[in-house]
């Protein structure tokens, strides 16, 4: 069977991982809180003890990290990945951060013989689940050859976009539009309810017409029952949006709708939303 390590296993990377444990490959894991690799370990799962030693003991690595920070931390840090990467082995970074950072990864990757891919994915805890993320993948192809039969078990659409940060860059891009729909979404059910609208009549109108989509049937019905368990944390949106701000400021892009989002999203995390779901943006309009 296919051999993969994978590192991270938060609400996103706990489901990949699972999927390709249930595949039947051969998977070694590593999570620096070690009981979250407790459930992946009773379905077959190895367990390293450090992000080395699962690079060095598998051909390709998969790793799925909160934010550029961790993504660091597991690269950089004592017992990281650079210490087991030799040899033509393959990282694949799935983490999203911005192309600054990946790159970064990316040239010491290489520089201590490893092959390097990164790969962010779109969709958030139930495509994680079911297997259908949007993989963006950008940097070595033989490695994303490599990779694919993995992917192929994590997600729906694989695409390959060029050199490392093409990838983080339209993981970026697509995170940021997805947060002003939230938060033009959110204010607008909250402007209906003030004005004494029921919340069911105004998703079933937009609903039925051109702005129907996937996010709002989702997203909906659990802001209108005030659930707002995480599938995606508040705090990793803001983080993307912050990213994403920091992208146009770099390109000399103004970005006015998604740099008020940002301040939206900053200011629920700074009322202790950040571990709730992004949709949780609707409580700032209640307040």
């Amino acid at each position: 069977s296919q051999k993969f390590g994978f590192i991270g296993l938060g609400i996103m990377g706990s489901a990949m991982a699972k999927n390709l444990v249930k595949a039947g490959c051969s998977v070694t894991i590593w999570n620096r809180s070690p009981e979250k690799a407790e459930e992946l370990a009773a379905l077959g799962a190895e367990r390293a003890a450090t992000p080395c030693e699962v690079v060095e003991s598998c051909p390709v690595t998969f790793a799925m990290l909160a934010d550029p920070a961790a993504a660091e931390e597991v690269c950089f840090g004592k017992h990281g990945v650079l210490e087991g990467i030799g040899e033509g082995r393959g990282y694949v970074d799935m983490s999203t951060v911005d192309p600054a950072t990946s790159q970064r990864i990316g040239v010491a990757v290489v520089a201590k013989g490893g092959r390097f891919l990164e790969a962010p994915v779109s969709g958030s805890k139930k495509p994680a689940e079911d297997g259908t993320l949007i993989i963006l993948a950008a940097g070595d192809r033989n490695l994303y050859d490599e990779a694919m039969p993995g992917f192929e078990k994590m997600g729906k659409k694989i695409i390959h976009l060029g050199d490392v940060g093409k990838g983080a860059e339209m993981k970026l891009v697509v995170n940021m539009v997805m947060g002003g729909m939230m938060a033009c979404f959110c204010e607008g059910l909250a402007l209906g309810e003030k004005a004494g609208l029921a919340t069911d009549a105004i998703l079933d109108v937009i609903g039925a017409g051109a702005m129907a989509n996937p996010m709002f049937a989702l997203k909906g019905g659990l802001i209108r029952d005030r659930n707002f368990a995480p599938a995606f944390p508040l705090k990793h949106m803001q983080k993307d949006l912050r990213l994403a701000v920091a992208l146009g400021d770099r390109v000399g892009q103004p970005l006015v709708a998604s740099a008020a989002a940002n301040e939206l999203f900053k200011g629920a995390r700074a009322a202790g939303f950040g571990d709730e779901d992004f949709s949780a943006i609707f409580k700032t309009y209640e307040r």
